[in-house]
């Protein structure tokens, strides 16, 4: 396939244009209304904003920075920057200003596209004097760049362009900079060739057709976003929904009504305490095993969540605990777990339906090689691989083996249907002061609890590892009186009895602490997609871990 009939998200959208130029393609909502852009007015402004940008003579390739919350003229953006000729860098909207300027120079960004945001503020320091910068809708009007012009202005005045820039599938298309839960993050370069492929993972689980509908709501910087919503879109040419934030996603799902939904552990966990704070646990297990109440409740749930029509469910980024994935099936949605990274554009592995196996991250996408090194690690190679780290061909070269394999750094077995399971991370594997090696991540999978949202096990250098746990805001009612504390500490200490008998006995928990601290991506504890930051948060707690120990307790109130 040649550099001119290769597919890429430009050709995509003119695809589109051209067959269905009147169906709506994106639905935004603003301060409550709704606006709706059809293909033909989406390609229209792509191409006015591609004309600007060819008309500012930037040299071929240059970085475009993209720094919004999930909007429709980001994805507008996005593609007025490919058809110009030029790279896009995403930016996550939470980042803190040292961060921001660490990416916008090191990327050698030329020109950012500002959206809405929600700590503008905090943000803005991080913009490199003398930047320019084109103002989505909804931007902030406080602290611009030096040299700012309003979207709206811009393709009022700009010529369209007439023909897009050719783009080679070897082409760097963006460059996405690793949310990173340690370290300083990397510049990941995505050509055109692994977001085609990207683009194509939803079709390995679903028949995909221009009358799904998704909901784009998680960062479009992450590449799991910017390939099953973004690219998936202009793919397959289905409706994107978008939210204005927490205030009004319940509202904003149950408009979409997604046919295709996916989300990251942290808020499937949310989700199910949400219902489970209306439908105690107890009552719902009840109405699932009367089989006069079993159908009407689980419509009446999905629908609460706006999910009623929903087909496929996927969960990724990060591991999700059997038990929530179980309740899930039990309400009939059936989750499909998938596992990829920045580094293969989410082109990775995938759980299939009627195949899936809770616990497991499901089976190579098409095109995928996978093989299990001596010492456990989960090595790929996929059409969505980068063509390295941008600036840093030493960490390219350490990321790879000697033949051309891309080392994970994670930890897997393989089962005898081909689905992958993974049992942990190499760099997260810690020694217990008897020397026997704990992986914690399988052991944070087996923890839940209504009134618990996040988990970390540590340990590392004690006799045994321990948990912590961040209470959830449904647990606060409970956590303020003797009796509610007691109670959860009872439920805790019960659970890690029956968890600890599932486990070997130097990967039995010692007690499980309840800290004060909210874990959130502003104060650096969880990465921008919810992961927790282990290094971070055991680094918080580290001056207390000794008098938890001596304590003798089960269950500590930190």
């Amino acid at each position: 396939m040649n550099s001119t009939t290769h597919w890429t998200p430009v050709t995509g959208l003119l695809q589109w244009e051209a067959t269905q130029p009147d169906a709506i393609y994106m639905t935004q909502p603003v301060n409550g209304e709704v606006i709706e852009y059809s293909w033909a007015q989406t390609a229209d402004q792509v191409r006015r904003m591609a004309g600007y940008l060819q008309s500012l003579d930037l040299p071929a390739g240059s970085r475009i920075a993209l720094l919004s919350r999930n909007c429709a003229h980001y994805i507008m953006a996005d593609l007025a920057i490919w058809m110009a000729g030029h790279v896009s860098v995403p930016v996550y909207p939470s980042l803190n200003s040292e961060t921001l300027s660490f990416i916008l120079e090191h990327s050698e960004t030329r020109l950012l596209f500002l959206g809405p945001l929600d700590d503008w503020s905090s943000m803005q320091p991080g913009v490199p004097s003398g930047m320019s910068a084109v103002l989505l809708p909804g931007a902030p009007s406080q602290g611009l760049p030096d040299f700012s012009q309003e979207w709206d202005s811009v393709i009022a005045s700009a010529e369209p362009m007439a023909e897009p820039v050719q783009r080679h599938p070897e082409e760097v298309a963006r460059l996405v900079y690793t949310s990173g839960s340690t370290g300083v993050p990397k510049g990941v370069m995505v050509p055109f060739r692994a977001i085609a492929a990207g683009a194509t993972l939803l079709g390995n689980a679903k028949d995909m057709t221009t009358v799904d509908r998704m909901i784009s709501y998680l960062p479009l910087a992450h590449v799991f976003e910017a390939a099953v919503v973004e690219a998936s879109s202009l793919r397959y040419g289905f409706q994107v929904f978008f939210s204005e934030g927490l205030a009004s996603f319940a509202d904003d799902l149950r408009r979409a009504r997604p046919t295709v939904f996916h989300s990251v552990p942290r808020l499937w966990v949310k989700f199910q305490q949400a219902v489970q704070a209306k439908l105690p646990q107890e009552k719902l297990d009840a109405l699932l095993a009367d089989e006069a109440t079993a159908g009407p409740t689980r419509q009446q749930v999905l629908t609460q969540l706006g999910l009623q029509d929903t087909q496929v469910a996927v969960t990724g980024s990060a591991p999700l605990a059997p038990s929530v994935q179980q309740w899930y099936r039990d309400l009939g949605l059936e989750l499909l777990e998938g596992y990829a990274m920045s580094e293969d554009f989410a082109y990775s592995h995938l759980s299939l339906p009627g195949r899936s196996k809770v616990g497991y991250v499901g089976h190579a996408a098409p095109g995928v090689e996978r093989r299990i090194a001596e010492n456990g690690e989960v090595q790929i190679k996929s059409p969505g691989g980068m063509l390295g780290y941008y600036k840093s061909p030493d960490k390219t070269e350490e990321a790879y083996t000697g033949d051309g394999w891309f080392r994970t750094g994670d930890l897997g077995e393989v089962d005898e249907d081909g689905r992958l399971r993974i049992t942990g991370r190499l760099k997260e594997l810690f020694k217990t002061a008897k020397g026997k090696y704990v992986a914690p991540v399988p052991i944070e999978c087996k923890l839940g609890h209504p009134q618990v949202e996040v988990v970390c096990v540590s340990g590392a250098n004690h006799t045994q590892p321990y948990v912590l746990m961040m209470p959830s805001p449904a647990a606060a009612d409970a956590l303020s009186s003797e009796e509610g504390r007691a109670a959860l500490a009872a439920a805790i200490e019960s659970q890690l009895e029956s968890v600890n008998a599932t486990l070997d006995p130097h990967e039995h928990l010692a007690f499980a602490v309840m800290v004060r601290d909210a874990w959130t991506i502003e104060n650096g504890m969880l990465t921008p997609t919810m992961k927790i930051k282990r290094n971070v948060i055991e680094d918080r707690y580290a001056a207390n871990v000794d008098d938890w120990y001596a304590a003798g307790q089960r269950v500590i109130w930190e």
